[in-house]
């Protein structure tokens, strides 16, 4: 039976590819801590998770001073049980974005040690549903730029095989969101997916007039139309129009998950595997999912969403936001519109070290 002797706690920085921005806020840059345990056996597994501008250096100093201690001397193949111990221990601060994200770099840390001691690759490991995804990308549709733009970006997006886009709404007239719409519509035509996004902008009134006109466009589905926290407006948001409802990147547990199932207040759940505490809490949320019949589409993180997204028989959709590329050699493999889950064992991220060294800020290791 493995031990853990040593945790390596440390943060790097990577700036967005692009300029990204939406309803309430501009992606800065990732903030992305990162874990390393390393075990008795000579085994090693390396987990991370993400900001998108604050609050990085919190999650370390709560992984640095708090969790990653109490992983000396576990045995790193009891994940579920490390999981629960740990929530347990940060129970004064739980439900909520820190704890979720130091959880989550932990928990992704042990099942890439799992996985390469099995000698199998993430999708496999936690379920081995099927191999290939469809692939939606975001990334030519953030808020700040013109109809011109977004409808280039997107006919762009078609052409290169990608079977959906998303576009950012939460302009001052609805009659504005429209026009794009309209626009990226008629260039793609109707077999093309067209997903909106608000992050949480809008009030109930105006939630329920957009997706109304929203909804003469084929839209497959209003993302984060209200906040989060707001689940009785969700549910009569949700009754109210034939637009799927999309929420999850805001939700913390699979307790709030299990919430908005239970009052109707969704239909496509976009669990984060970061924000929700890692891999481990990530399938009890996809499983919820497939018991109420509802689709998974989970947000950011493709790198490890294209095999958790593979592992789940509910997951739909793989979103294309690239974030890695400047500290790993692998990338996500997009084959006929779909993203294709990584054969080789543990993540699937073929980490590039020399990178990582020289973005390191305050790395610590705990033995």
């Amino acid at each position: 039976m493995a031990r853990i002797t040593a945790v390596d706690v440390w943060r790097i920085d990577l700036p967005p590819p692009v300029p990204r921005s939406d309803a309430i806020q501009s992606f800065v840059v990732q903030e992305t801590p990162m874990v390393r345990i390393t075990c008795d056996d000579g085994g090693e597994g390396v987990g991370y998770s993400y900001t998108i501008g604050t609050g990085g250096s919190s999650v370390v100093a709560l992984l640095r001073d708090h969790l990653a201690p109490k992983l000396i001397g576990r045995d790193p193949a009891c994940i579920e049980a490390i999981w629960r111990d740990l929530l347990f221990a940060t129970h004064a601060t739980s439900v909520g974005a820190i704890t979720s994200l130091a959880l989550a770099a932990i928990d992704t840390a042990l099942w890439d040690w799992r996985c390469k001691r099995d000698e199998q690759p993430l999708w496999k490991a936690a379920g081995g549903a099927k191999q290939r995804t469809p692939v939606y990308t975001t990334e030519g549709g953030w808020l700040h730029l013109d109809t011109e733009t977004i409808v280039r970006e997107t006919v762009a997006a078609k052409e290169a095989g990608f079977q959906g886009a998303k576009i950012k709404v939460g302009l001052p007239r609805v009659a504005d969101d429209v026009a794009r719409l309209r626009a990226v519509r008629q260039a793609v035509g109707d077999g093309f997916e067209i997903m909106v996004d608000a992050n949480q902008c809008f009030t109930l009134s105006e939630a329920l007039r957009r997706a109304a006109a929203y909804a003469e466009l084929g839209i497959a589905w209003f993302e984060e139309p209200l906040p989060a926290d707001d689940i009785t407006g969700h549910a009569r948001l949700a009754a109210s129009t034939p637009v799927p409802i999309a929420v999850g990147e805001s939700l913390y547990s699979p307790s709030q998950f299990a919430a908005y199932i239970q009052q109707g207040a969704c239909s496509v759940v976009q669990v984060d595997v970061a924000r929700i505490g890692g891999i481990t809490p990530w399938l009890k949320v996809a499983h919820l999912a497939e018991c109420h019949n509802l689709m998974v589409a989970p947000h950011f993180l493709m790198e490890l969403h294209v095999s958790l997204a593979a592992a789940s028989p509910p997951a739909r959709w793989v979103e294309y936001i690239p974030q890695l590329d400047a500290v790993a050699d692998s990338r996500v493999l997009i084959a006929a519109g779909e993203a294709v889950a990584p054969d080789a064992p543990g993540l699937g991220i073929d980490w590039r070290w020399s990178e990582i060294e020289r973005r390191t800020i305050d790395l610590r290791r705990i033995h």
